[in-house]
């Protein structure tokens, strides 16, 4: 039985870092990749493993029985849920993930995983925190009277002065321009008006 192909991906956010550290950082962990199948990317962590060109491009090369090594978790996804759905993905393709800040961990083993659930599960509680302090800050706002949106772009009695013209006969245009505004703002204001009188 031949040996299994060995991949491996590394990316960096910016063009002015280098992929190299993290060749070498697999390189002496005791993987030995050939050059054609180290898939270097340079492109934000922000964006979905689906979305990273090298990666699609990857995830079409790799098949049954072949291994993919990366420094770490991030390297598969923009966050836990994105990069166990990634691993997942690989793992139906009997593809192996190892990741070198896990202590080279196999992802798509049993032990891997279960690291994957804790890691997912540690990431949903901490996006439930950052919901639950959002609000809380929302709402402590509101009690204050803060606005918020976008500020209205005329103001009360800039919205009476437009009606005023439009019934007058002065044509939408000449409104927004002696109100230094949009014809679409002047016609939603005339537009809510004729809502209200229908109500």
């Amino acid at each position: 039985m031949s040996d299994p192909r060995v991949f491996a991906y590394c990316r960096v956010s910016t063009a002015d870092q280098d992929t190299q550290n993290q060749v070498l950082e697999i390189k002496a962990a005791g993987f030995s990749v050939e050059e054609h199948r180290i898939v270097s990317e340079v492109i934000s962590g922000s964006v979905s493993a689906e979305k990273r060109p090298a990666f699609a491009n990857l995830l079409i090369r790799l098949d049954h029985g072949d291994v993919l090594i990366v420094t770490k978790l991030d390297r598969l996804g923009r966050s836990a849920i994105d990069v166990r759905a990634t691993i997942e993905k690989l793992a139906e393709r009997k593809v192996r993930v190892h990741c070198l800040a896990l202590g080279g961990l196999d992802l798509t083993s049993a032990p891997g995983k279960m690291t994957m659930q804790v890691i997912s599960a540690i990431a949903e509680f901490e996006l439930d925190l950052i919901k639950e302090r959002t609000q809380a800050g929302l709402k402590r706002a509101r009690n204050t009277g803060k606005r918020f949106g976008r500020p209205p772009a005329l103001s009360s009695s800039q919205k009476k002065r437009a009606l005023e013209q439009l019934e007058a006969g002065v044509n939408v245009s000449q409104v927004a321009r002696e109100l230094k505004t949009t014809r679409q703002t002047v016609m939603r204001v005339r537009d809510s008006a004729k809502s209200s009188e229908i109500a």
